[in-house]
């Protein structure tokens, strides 16, 4: 006689077959099937029941970026479904694995009108890369081992509708997981040899290229690094590659457009090749010029062309590309072009170095001197969840990341509220390191409940709020559009008392001279820290819009916006080009 199984049993062993071993979600009426076997489930796959299933399913994705490995969340029948879109448009828009599993009313229940029912998989049709609703008890645990294969495969969502009477069938107890068989695909092609001759005869004539790397050369630092040396090309890259190299690394310019740094822009502005590698930049209307010549190195022939015209494009992976030009290559003397920019990046950072080391002990307190105590008390391996706001334009200049540590935010998407369920995900998928949730306080007001879900999983989140009473944003997004000031103020609420009140501990800062015992006792404590940090609202530098060149702005407007951002030793990109004999366009 064939063993049997519940349904419900299955589906969640061939999620554990997979490597998952945690997911998130909220119980209801419609998912008691599934919560009856995770409860028989729970030595082997842990269930993070989170306060709002949005957390949830930003978590799940937060998983995947943090580790390659596909996240799991879940939602009931109806408003727990609808709860999951933010994390599933941030898993769709950024390329990543996930699964969402969604309750369903019981068969006999369906197309009667039933409490909570809902026509649920046309509703996720645009965000799934697999859609489908269960039929059979036998067929959930093949579904499900489908669904698995096709986001890894497709790098994205993949939703299965679950009605709620079938998880406690039973079924046979066979083998219904392909995972040990399963090989996610790999983009190792070896590059066209005429591609990379092309690319190679473009990059020597060019006199002022630069390289623009993304999350595709993710696993290529050191060799992104030596290519960059070898032809003198400093390096861009996107914000969401921050980490990819170190932050210290001699020609890293950062980021590029607003969420960015200086010598990103500057050398953008004046590039006459960009070499772009592993990237989908969005931001490319207004950055990359029509006259640029453009070379784009991906392992998704769909994306060639999207951001701008093609010169040369090549279909392989990164780093064997990278690898073959350094092969048809050798070592030669840095341009003056590469000279300049690596000036231009020593001045920027001694700009920020300063703007953290700025002390007033009882004055106000800015956001870069928080930013000086998270980099103090950062393990060399730490990972940052960082929220969306004026918190990404801080954390791509402040954070000095090693190449060893993790940062995740939401990126194309851009949802607000994602620095707890990051950080929720990165203790989870790597207990034993430092992890640091980022955020200003109109996101993090939005998810601040799920505190209590750091505090009931015993994790040792080091939660940093930066409260400066508005959505700076957006405010300096309608100072730019010059509009009035609406809609944008913030409450002061007490962030470390609602803390408190959930059970983790609450420390409010309110002055510099608060600074270093603040952020010791919270790298020391043995459970969840939220620091609130009272700062100024002072807008940051706006990067995409300096006031610093003579040739372009008067004498009074360079002197209003110097000390605007305390900037009196920024120098203008076209000082560096002048002073090593580079032509301006």
């Amino acid at each position: 006689m064939t063993d049997t199984i519940k349904a419900s049993v299955a589906m969640l062993r061939v999620i554990e077959s997979y490597g998952v071993d945690h997911l998130y979600g909220l119980p209801g009426g419609s998912f008691s099937t599934t919560m009856d076997a995770l409860y028989d489930e729970q030595a082997k796959l842990k269930f993070i029941q989170v306060k709002h299933e949005e957390v949830g399913a930003m978590a799940a994705t937060a998983d995947a970026k943090l580790t390659g490995k596909i996240g799991v969340a879940f939602g009931s029948a109806g408003p727990g479904a609808t709860h999951l879109f933010n994390g599933l448009y941030d898993a769709k828009m950024d390329g990543v694995p996930m699964l969402a599993l969604i309750g369903q009313v019981k068969q006999s229940a369906m197309n009667f009108d039933s409490f909570q029912e809902m026509d649920e998989v046309p509703m996720f049709g645009d965000v799934s890369v697999y859609n489908r609703t269960v039929t059979t008890a036998e067929s959930l645990p093949h579904v499900i081992d489908e669904a698995i294969r096709i986001a890894y495969q497709q790098h994205g969502v993949a939703t299965v509708v679950i009605p709620n009477d079938l998880g406690a069938k039973l079924i046979p107890d066979t083998p219904y997981s392909s995972a040990e068989s399963y090989r996610e695909p790999t983009a190792t092609m070896a590059p066209n040899e005429e591609d990379v001759l092309a690319a190679l005869n473009l990059i020597k004539s060019a006199k002022r290229p630069v390289l623009f790397v993304g999350m595709g050369a993710k696993n290529a630092p050191d060799e992104v690094i030596a290519l960059a040396k070898r032809l003198s090309m400093p390096i861009i890259t996107t914000a969401i590659a921050k980490g990819v190299l170190p932050d210290d690394t001699e020609m890293h310019l950062g980021s590029a457009n607003r969420v960015a740094q200086k010598p990103a822009n500057d050398a953008l502005k004046e590039a006459d090749l960009v070499v772009m590698i592993g990237s989908n930049w969005p931001f490319a209307v207004g950055n990359l010029l029509p006259e640029q010549k453009f070379i784009q190195i991906d392992n998704d022939s769909s994306k060639f062309g999207r951001r701008h015209h093609v010169d040369v494009g090549i279909l392989a992976d990164a780093k064997a590309v990278i690898e073959r030009l350094l092969a048809l290559t050798k070592d030669s003397e840095p341009t003056a072009w590469y000279n300049a920019n690596l000036a231009n990046i020593k001045n920027w950072r001694a700009y920020l170095t300063m703007m953290m080391n700025r002390t007033d002990a009882d004055g106000p307190l800015g956001v870069e001197p928080v930013f000086k105590e998270i980099n103090r008390i950062s393990t060399a391996d730490a990972v940052y969840g960082i929220d969306v706001g004026d918190i990404n334009m801080n954390s791509v200049r402040y954070l000095n990341m090693t190449g060893e540590q993790k940062w995740v935010t939401s990126g194309l998407f851009a949802t607000m509220g994602y620095g707890v369920p990051a950080a929720l995900a990165g203790k989870l998928s790597f207990p034993d390191r430092q992890v640091f949730n980022l955020a200003g306080d109109g996101a993090f007001s939005m998810v601040m409940q799920d505190i209590d879900t750091e505090v009931r999983n015993n994790l040792q989140i080091i939660n940093v709020i930066f409260t400066n009473r508005q959505l700076g944003f957006i405010v300096d997004e309608q100072e730019d559009a010059q509009q009035p000031r609406f809609g944008v103020y913030m409450t002061d609420n007490d962030y470390a008392k609602i803390a408190e009140a959930q059970g983790a501990i609450g420390i409010t800062v309110t002055k510099q001279s608060e600074l270093a015992a603040a952020f010791d006792r919270a790298r020391d404590a043995d459970k969840p820290v939220l620091i609130d940090v009272k700062v100024t609202a002072d807008r940051p530098i706006p990067v995409e819009a300096l006031q610093l060149d003579p040739a372009k702005f008067s004498a009074e407007e360079i002197a209003t916006f110097k000390e605007r951002y305390h900037a009196d030793d920024l120098v203008p990109f076209s000082a560096f080009l002048t002073e090593y004999g580079v032509a301006e366009k």
